[in-house]
């Protein structure tokens, strides 16, 4: 991601400053020098802040269970207040096309919701801006890209390597359906950019109680209305009523129900 800025910083009609951040979560056997020293060769401006978020999540999350949520929520809250410290405007973070198809599923299945991580996103409190700018990346590019740039990878050992992990579950489930359906992840992605509100069941984003139908004018015909034809019995002849919107009474003829 810093590669792509940097490049974007030379092309783009804008002028933006660049500053590398990165948060040492004080895990075991990190090794803390080696972004420094790479950074301090591309002559890149940079901060590490260094908080034990590590010793944090691991004396609240039970052993075998998943510390996603607390070590997001933690770095997270770090990376917004040192923002407001130095100024930054806005905050560019690296996930791409493939973490955001497996949160939308993450929150699908185990938060009964559906979201995501949007390439751009004002935090809740309204005091930072996030980036994605690899967003619309699929990650096996980004991982052949870095390999040819020789970039420094730094593992997690602190979530990466739990075999239990709900994002890996995930990600062996898409992988499976890339398989069996290649582009499917690029086909989900563009069905988070086309939502049709009317087409689901939330109530506080669309007004279904409010509902009302039209057929003032003529009807428009239905594809291939002109081959059916319709066997109707016992049904009396009746005029056409008008439309109302009057409220239907239902009378309830169960005599066991008062």
């Amino acid at each position: 991601m810093l590669h792509v800025l940097r490049s974007l910083q030379r092309s783009a009609p804008i002028n933006f400053e660049l500053v590398a951040v990165n948060l040492d979560q004080k895990q075991p056997g990190f090794p803390d020098h080696i972004l420094p020293e790479y950074l301090d060769s591309l002559g890149i401006p940079f901060h590490i802040i260094n908080r034990d978020t590590y010793s944090v999540v691991k004396s609240k999350i039970p052993e075998g269970k998943t510390t996603c949520g607390l070590c997001s929520r933690l770095r997270r809250g770090t990376l917004y207040a040192f923002a407001e410290d130095i100024g930054a405007t806005k905050i560019a973070l690296g996930h791409h096309k493939d973490d955001i198809v497996e949160t939308l599923f993450l929150n699908m299945f185990y938060g009964s919701r559906i979201s995501a991580m949007p390439p751009k996103l004002l935090s809740d409190d309204g005091r930072n801006i996030v980036i994605r700018p690899l967003a619309y990346c699929r990650e096996r590019d980004i991982s052949k890209f870095a390999e040819y740039m020789q970039f420094p990878i730094i593992p997690c050992n602190l979530c990466g390597s739990q075999e239990n992990l709900q994002r890996q579950n995930i990600k062996a489930m898409l992988n499976d359906w890339e398989k069996k359906h290649p582009s499917r992840i690029e086909s989900i992605f563009s069905s988070m950019q086309n939502i049709a509100l009317s087409q689901m069941a939330d109530t506080e984003l669309f007004n279904f109680k409010d509902l009302e139908i039209d057929r003032t004018g003529e009807r428009a015909p239905y594809e291939h209305e002109d081959n059916q034809s319709i066997f109707s019995g016992n049904i009396p002849e009746l005029e056409p009523t008008p439309v109302s919107n009057e409220v239907i009474q239902v009378v309830n003829f169960d005599p066991n129900v008062n």
